[in-house]
């Protein structure tokens, strides 16, 4: 009997440093860099957009799947939507509404295919090794960005549409963070680092390479306590910044072409493995030119991402 006991013992401790080692995963740039996405396009939005922006924004949304069906939440999961909800009625708010619904952990459980957790990348795979390549799974974020604009288009159920407003702010940000459109492969992950979650560094702050970018390399204005979002004045400083330093001008930016969803990934892929992956392993220390370079285009995604959410809005209501 003792030896079981000390043999459940020690289990449970081992269990126990495992969860404390793995890294956490994240889903998205942090408030902070949502939130620079969302008011560098709410300032280019068009009075229409304004206001049709305005009227969804108001509706308590009832949480529903991507079949239509709502989710069997319990009560404190209602709550915490509920909340969620009613801390992000303004535009710059709603960026995180998404992130925020990770309280009610139901919309998030692996166990349910239609979780919204794969909806906020699309891992391409690529490898240095020669590893075999995983096939692209499917929802992912473009599937979504487009099912949501056609939502946003032509339904007739408001709650519907308030609820795809806020997927496509959310997820025009996300589409834009390079490590949201790439997953290395290898011999060590034959699935892929799930977007840099896998790969460990020391020395920045943040103890995983995802975790890093989603701050802008610690360059975005951070969360407050218990996850609590950035001030809007400090978001719209940020944002001013990120303007002036990635003016709307680059040709690249294509923004007569507002829902080509693909492209930004294609984008975000390239960037993540010539700039975000570059040099990096895990258990490494990013240097000092990683970290120049690296907010530099943490800095240009945002500011892309927000002329381009902007012209996406307005192209529904000019």
């Amino acid at each position: 009997m003792q030896r079981i006991r000390l043999f459940r013992t020690t289990m449970a401790l081992g269990v126990a440093c495992l969860i404390l080692w793995m890294p956490s995963i994240s889903l998205g740039w942090g408030a902070g860099g949502h939130m620079m996405v969302a008011k560098i396009a709410f300032d280019r939005l068009s009075p229409h957009a304004k206001t049709e922006v305005a009227k969804l924004l108001a509706i308590k949304v009832k949480v529903k799947l991507a079949d239509g069906t709502q989710p069997k939440l319990s009560a404190k999961s209602k709550a915490n939507v509920a909340a969620a909800t009613a801390k992000s009625k303004d535009f710059v708010n709603a960026a995180h509404w998404l992130d925020d619904l990770r309280s009610a952990k139901e919309l998030y459980d692996k166990k349910n295919p239609q979780n919204f957790g794969p909806l906020h990348f699309v891992d391409t795979a690529f490898s240095d090794d020669g590893t075999a390549l995983p096939t692209l799974p499917t929802p992912n974020i473009i599937t979504e960005l487009n099912r949501d604009v056609d939502i946003l288009k032509t339904s007739s159920d408001d709650n519907a549409r308030a609820q795809a407003l806020r997927f496509i702010i959310h997820f025009v940000g996300d589409v834009h963070q390079p490590l949201h459109c790439a997953t290395r492969v290898s011999s060590a992950n034959p699935q892929g680092d799930r977007g840099g979650n896998l790969v460990l560094i020391k020395g920045v702050g943040p103890k995983n390479l995802h975790s890093y970018w989603d701050g802008g390399l610690s360059t975005f204005p951070p969360e407050g306590p218990n996850f609590s979002p950035p001030s809007l004045a400090k978001v719209a400083a940020a944002a001013k910044k990120a303007v002036a330093a990635n003016p709307d001008t680059d040709p690249g930016l294509n923004l007569n072409d507002p829902t080509n969803f693909q492209s930004w990934a294609d984008e975000s892929f390239k960037l993540a493995k010539d700039v975000a992956y570059k040099g990096i392993k895990s258990g490494s220390t990013p240097s000092t030119a990683y970290r120049t370079n690296g907010a530099k285009v943490a800095s240009q995604r945002v500011a892309w991402g927000g002329y381009r959410l902007a012209a996406l809005l307005n192209s529904i209501w000019p």
